[in-house]
């Protein structure tokens, strides 16, 4: 009996030079409810195929290792033809390998769902394609919304957009600790928007100061209720780099902290390292003098940038966030581990407290609790959520986080 997880007819396409792979895969695919899949022997086979229109694939599986045209060449290939659908790479390549194609891929903006090794696990086949639907990712096809200044702007003035918040824990204890706020909105015809699909456009349009005083304002209010309900939590905001120079943005920040009677030494401003070097002076001055006024300051997505021992060196951080793509993972992976591990170790020599975001299931919150990292942030201890949603979450945590520090674990 098939245990058939297809919610429709996906067309996919297998592109590998080893007929039993093609065989075993396609068998795989068919027994979880996927039958409508088309072979490929060589990479310029599935090109052409796809091409000519002879085949609209929605999801591709493409081996790397292959003569004549190999995977990489593949994934080139179905840039050029603005391919818009899934993929998934499979190799019996070294992981570093594999995890290098996949980032070449990601670089491309390809909707890369995942990296398979060869043989293919089972297991491993049903999460990527369960994933493919709870994601998404079955819907690639449809181009993404664009969105107009005009329209953002109207959101201001609407009242459509509105902060989530996820909580950030101590590793150690458990504790709850902090928020990141990270802002939506609720577009009044596409539902919920992500911030990636509008902060590029603030961004270029010049509403994106306005959006970041907007989001740090209102993250200063909730702070101030949950703060009168017993629960002094550290605030965390993004901050964009056109804030950062604005020359009076420090005294921005300093008064809207004591309007809403929120310390500013609980408060938390995020910079995303690899915008840091846009300008080399505004925002280095605009940055030390919030730390005068004793505000925090954190390197977002550490590791992602080509200048981030400089910035270290330059700038005076309080925190390290080790971006996910270090962190999920990194219990197996002794590359990713050796990078996370070095992070660690600087930021401790740097007297700086460590985030690791990415936390995404049990694994790595084991890996962290043996690790010296302060806190852990992520979908495994809790997705983004509005501000009214915060108080069932920790009665939800209390009752795990005894569970996940084992007996004994905060002596």
């Amino acid at each position: 009996m098939k245990a058939d997880i297809g919610m429709r007819r996906m067309r996919i396409m297998l592109i590998d030079d080893d007929l039993f792979a093609l065989r075993l895969l396609e068998r795989q695919l068919d027994n979880i409810g996927f039958p409508d899949v088309t072979a490929c022997r060589s990479g310029a086979d599935a090109i052409a195929r796809l091409d000519q229109g002879v085949d609209r694939a929605e999801l591709v599986f493409c081996d790397l290792q292959m003569p004549d045209m190999d995977g990489v060449e593949v994934v080139r290939h179905l840039v050029k033809l603005g391919y818009s659908g899934a993929l998934v790479l499979v190799s019996g390549e070294d992981r570093r390998i594999l995890d290098t194609a996949y980032r070449v891929a990601k670089g491309h903006r390809l909707n890369v769902l995942g990296v398979l090794r060869k043989p293919v696990d089972p297991v491993e086949l049903r999460a990527i394609m369960e994933g493919t639907f709870s994601s998404g990712a079955a819907a690639a096809n449809e181009p993404r919304k664009q969105y107009a200044p005009r329209e953002l702007a109207q959101a201001f003035v609407r009242d459509e957009l509105v902060n989530y918040y996820q909580p950030k824990v101590d590793i150690r204890t458990g504790e709850l600790v902090g928020v990141e706020t990270l802002v939506r909105w609720n577009h009044p015809g596409s539902g919920l928007v992500l911030p990636d699909q509008f902060i590029a456009m603030a961004e270029e349009s010049g509403l994106i100061d306005e959006l970041t005083r907007f989001v740090l304002t209102s993250a200063l209010r909730q702070s101030r209720r949950w703060q009168d309900a017993g629960h002094t939590l550290q605030i965390a905001v993004n901050v964009s780099m056109e804030s950062l120079a604005v020359l009076d943005f420090p005294e921005w920040v300093e008064r809207a902290a004591l309007e809403a009677e929120h310390s500013v030494s609980n408060l938390m401003l995020e910079v995303t390292e690899s915008r840091l070097m846009r300008d080399a002076t505004t925002p280095l001055e605009i940055l030390t003098r919030l730390r005068l006024k004793r505000i925090g300051l954190s390197i977002d997505d550490f590791g992602m940038g080509h200048s981030s021992l400089a910035q270290l060196r330059d700038i005076p951080f309080t925190e390290l966030k080790i971006d996910r793509s270090f962190v999920h993972g990194a219990c197996r992976d002794a590359s990713l581990r050796a990078i996370f591990e070095a992070s660690l170790a600087m930021a401790r020599q740097l007297g700086m407290r460590t985030v690791a975001e990415g936390v995404e299931n049990q694994e790595d919150w084991d890996f962290l609790r043996g690790c010296a990292c302060d806190l852990a942030q992520g979908f495994f201890i809790a997705v983004p959520m509005p501000a009214k949603e915060l108080d069932r979450w920790m009665e939800d945590w209390e009752a795990r986080r005894g569970v996940l520090l084992g007996v004994g674990a905060q002596d």
